[in-house]
């Protein structure tokens, strides 16, 4: 049964004729409450006035028996008083007869019109009969009028008034009967359409609450459903950024790793080659002197392009692995770098350093974040000015890069823009967090902010040696290092 009432309840509701039939029920109940109240409300008029009808047949019979008593009382006593009740019956007796002529048809009872001519004849004979009584009274015939009284003529008059009276009510007792019957059935279908709309409106709150709970309970499912799915989209999320995080460090571990191995590469093969290169000018030098003296130019011209050689090799050992960094600390290697891109752009780069805890991974991760952040400045923001600070905040470290360039929307970056990704994961990679704040003519401000350490670290060996080490890069033509 429930399972009948689900199909059609969802068969309603899916229905294109669900909302009309709705309205339709709506309308149906409405107009059927007002067919009840109106036919009811006409039953019970008519039956007002039939009611009107029979008290003034009652009213017309009261009448005659008014007459007929102040006849009596009269003809007893011979005193004028008692005419009076007469005076004034005989006087109503055609207001109301009239007045129970126009509720018989204000009450559709044109059927007892003859009944109601009845009761007026017998009224009139009555009256007549006792204005002829009263006549011959009152002309000195006393006899005559006893004679006329006992003849029992009024009181045949009056028995056929009551009849007729009778039968009028009788004729208005019935329709009053079958008013208030046609009452009682509206009243009956009333109450059994009030029943009907009534359960009707029951089984229909019941087919919408268990409707109703059936979507909370979908809806609820769902809800669940989908909070299942975001947390196991939450926990992809925060396990492919810890992957991405550790590949990141990966990444960049792997890169600094492979370029100390180059610097270390180029420093050692490179510079014995430029150590030897420099021991034999050193020692043709005295002998071309002597020998070949118009050869001192192409040997100068020589010595220039070792000199050149040395500084580029250094210029990429340093830019692979900042020996700076790695045996003077963050310091001097920030100041190194900010006083290069001052003059690599030809504006002021201010630096702001407070001593800061950090580890060697955090040390070369803020390096570089500075230095990118100086070659992208150089390349695209087009600034006058540039201040990096580097200061401690509570447990944090603090590194903020502000330049007063052309600025940019960071949402609208292009896809093939890795540089400011790669430094957000490079930062992430620390436990630390990037943050950039920037838009169109306002400049741009790059703030990192990575945790202290207690105790810095011990430094990595790993590194490439000091370039005088390896048979020195002096100048040539100095003595050679031993």
């Amino acid at each position: 049964m429930l399972r009948r009432l689900d199909l059609l309840s969802d068969r309603f509701r899916r229905s294109a004729l669900a909302l009309p039939l709705s309205i339709g029920l709506a309308v149906a109940a409405l107009g059927f409450s007002e067919w009840a109240f109106r036919s009811s409300s006409v039953r019970l008029e008519d039956t007002v006035e039939v009611g009107r009808a029979r008290i003034e047949t009652l009213q017309v019979l009261q009448l005659l028996s008014t007459l007929e008593s102040s006849q009596r009382g009269y003809l007893l006593t011979g005193h004028r008083d008692y005419l009076l009740p007469y005076e004034a019956a005989v006087a109503a007796l055609p207001v109301h007869e009239r007045s129970l002529r126009d509720w018989l048809v204000a009450g559709d009872l044109e059927e007892a019109l003859p009944q109601w001519q009845a009761l007026v004849d017998c009224a009139a004979a009555r009256v007549a009969e006792t204005r002829e009584v009263l006549r011959l009274h009152d002309s000195g015939e006393p006899a005559r009028a006893r004679e006329l009284v006992m003849t029992g003529i009024g009181r045949d008059q009056m028995d056929a008034a009551r009849q007729a009276a009778d039968a009028l009510l009788q004729s208005l007792n019935l329709h009053i009967r079958e008013r208030l019957d046609g009452i009682q059935r509206t009243f009956v279908f009333g109450r059994a359409g009030v029943a009907a709309l009534v359960l009707a409106s029951l089984l229909a709150l019941a087919l919408f609450l268990r409707v109703a709970r059936r979507y909370d309970l979908a809806r609820e499912a769902q809800q669940q459903q989908l909070q299942q799915e975001r947390d196991s989209l939450e926990t992809q999320v925060v396990d492919r950024t810890a992957e991405l995080t550790e590949l990141a460090r990966h990444l960049e571990t792997t890169r600094e790793d492979e370029r100390a191995r180059i610097a270390r590469d180029l420093h050692d093969e490179l510079g014995a080659l430029l150590t030897a290169a420099k021991l034999d000018v050193a020692r043709i030098r005295p002998g071309l002197q002597q020998q070949a003296p118009q050869l001192l130019p192409r040997l100068n011209h020589l010595i220039e392009q070792l000199n050149a050689g040395i500084a580029l090799k250094r210029r990429i050992i340093e830019d692979l692995r900042p020996s700076t960094l790695e045996n003077l600390g963050l310091q001097p290697a920030l100041e190194i770098c900010c006083s290069e891109a001052a003059a690599r752009m030809a504006l002021p780069v201010t630096l702001d350093f407070s001593p800061v805890r950090l580890g060697r991974g955090a040390e070369l991760t803020v390096y570089r974040m500075v230095q990118e952040s100086l070659n992208n400045i150089a390349k695209h923001a087009q600034a006058r000015s540039v201040r990096v600070s580097v200061r401690a905040d509570g447990e944090q470290a603090e590194v903020c890069i502000r330049d007063d360039g052309c600025g940019f929307d960071p949402s609208r970056l292009p896809r093939a823009t890795h540089g400011l990704l790669g430094m957000r994961y490079r930062v992430a990679a620390e436990r630390g967090t990037l943050h950039i704040d920037s838009r169109p003519g306002a400049g741009t401000t790059m703030t990192a902010r990575l945790p202290q350490q207690t105790d810095a670290g011990a430094q990595d060996p790993a590194g490439p040696p000091d370039d005088g080490a390896a048979g020195g890069d002096g100048p040539v033509g100095a003595p050679p290092h031993a």
